[in-house]
């Protein structure tokens, strides 16, 4: 059995990818794990998420865009960084506690037709679908 119990997804402005992460998370796992995202700073939810993962049948409009505290760090047993600018700015995490690090691309930055943007989106979507569950495999934490 694993001993972690609560899992932070932290991202840059915590406005898609880690919102992706805390929504697979809470889909997938198992009672009693604690699930959260965060970011270094916020940009608010984008609108472009919560619409593929609807179209997965995972409803992330509840969730808020905020900032990491400390308190959050404090509680998390597991941090995973899903991209490279809160990889390399994570704040210094206290004593005991494991990061991952997920170099995922940002959808958010696709240019071009609606569709083609979209298209963006739905890849990232089943990226982090899938590093979700391979992680929640790892830990022994799926339902």
């Amino acid at each position: 059995m694993s001993n972690v119990k609560s899992i932070l997804f932290l991202c840059t402005g915590n406005s898609c990818r880690s919102q992706m992460a805390e929504g697979w998370a809470k889909h997938f796992a198992g009672a009693g794990l604690e699930i959260h995202s965060a970011g270094i700073e916020t940009h608010g939810k984008n609108p472009r998420a919560i619409a593929v993962m609807a179209e997965a049948g995972v409803d992330i409009s509840a969730q808020q865009s905020t900032v990491v505290t400390s308190a959050m760090l404090d509680a998390a047993d597991l941090v995973v960084t899903v991209c490279g600018h809160a990889d390399e700015v994570c704040p210094l995490l206290p004593i005991g506690k494991r990061k991952i690090h997920w170099p995922l691309s940002d959808p958010a930055k696709a240019s071009g037709a609606e569709e083609a943007v979209m298209c963006q989106f739905r890849a990232t979507r089943e990226e982090v679908k899938n590093r979700v569950l391979g992680l929640l495999h790892e830990f022994g934490l799926e339902t």
